[in-house]
């Protein structure tokens, strides 16, 4: 297998290799590069549900969405669906998968099934690369600092979600609660510090005001947004991609309109995060 740097700051290109038909020094080679990346690309891959489903259980325990809906072949497996007559898209904003969990997810491995013919690309940050480039002055007031991550006001429901016309797709109404993190986190595979707040689901840092948290929020999402931590990925037939929640941002872009996009999602679990 190579690796090949997708772009400086964002990902990596993983090449002649088959995830269905990997062997276990290959699959170590992968738990490597991941933990390097943070985030990986695969093209021209035959991964059916079941081989999709093998491949997550190697590299970890699968968690299940509590708001997705999933796919006939598996209850394990969640559909990012959009139908030709929707507007709204799932993930159209930049965030972090399960943060709102007490044990957040480890990582997300998508698969595309059904793609449009123009459009569709995920875009994804690495806060790895945007915490090292801080400003010192910002790092210090980062130290100590915990923050709230929530879904209530995506799924809850009042939640944004439950007023566009994903609603019927979507679950979990009871299910919807909040947890505290570390602001800045230590990866635990790579050593890295990294930035752990998020715009989709961090609401306020722990014992701030609103207002207040927001401020400092906005300066480190309009950092972090910059187009040196960022990359967009375009799907084609046989894409997957494998993301690390722990110390990335991703979001869909929906300038699709009229046209079908089916993605299978698979979350793997993490641990509890430890600060910096």
């Amino acid at each position: 297998m190579k690796v090949t740097p997708f772009s400086p700051n964002c990902g990596a290109v993983v090449s002649d290799l088959q995830l269905a038909t990997m062997n276990d020094a290959q699959l170590e080679q992968l738990r490597a590069a991941f933990a390097e990346h943070g985030l990986l690309f695969f093209r021209d891959q035959e991964l059916p549900p079941e081989e999709h489903l093998r491949f997550a259980n190697r590299f970890g325990k699968i968690v299940v969405n509590k708001f997705f809906k999933t796919t006939e072949e598996s209850p394990l497996i969640a559909e990012v669906r959009k139908e030709k007559t929707q507007q709204t898209n799932i993930g159209g904003g930049w965030h972090t998968d399960h943060s709102y969990d007490d044990i957040p997810a480890l990582g997300s491995i998508l698969v595309a099934r059904t793609l449009p013919k123009t459009g569709g690309n995920t875009q994804f940050a690495n806060l790895a690369a945007a915490y090292d480039a801080l400003p010192d002055s910002l790092k210090k007031r980062l130290e100590g600092l915990r923050a709230v991550h929530s879904n209530t006001h995506l799924y809850g429901e009042n939640g944004l979600y439950r007023f566009t016309d994903l609603k019927d797709q979507l679950g979990g109404m009871d299910r919807v609660g909040d947890a505290t993190h570390p602001a800045v986190i230590i990866h635990p595979q790579s050593g890295r510090k990294v930035l752990y707040v998020n715009p989709g689901h961090t609401i306020q840092f722990e014992g701030w005001e609103f207002n207040e948290s927001r401020e400092l929020l906005d300066e480190l999402y309009a950092h972090v947004a910059q187009p040196e931590f960022t990359c967009s990925f375009n799907w084609l037939p046989g894409s997957v991609t494998f993301w690390d929640n722990r110390c990335t941002w991703h979001q869909a872009d929906n300038d699709y309109q009229g046209q079908m996009r089916l993605m299978h999602r698979i979350t793997l679990q993490g641990s509890k995060l430890e600060a910096a």
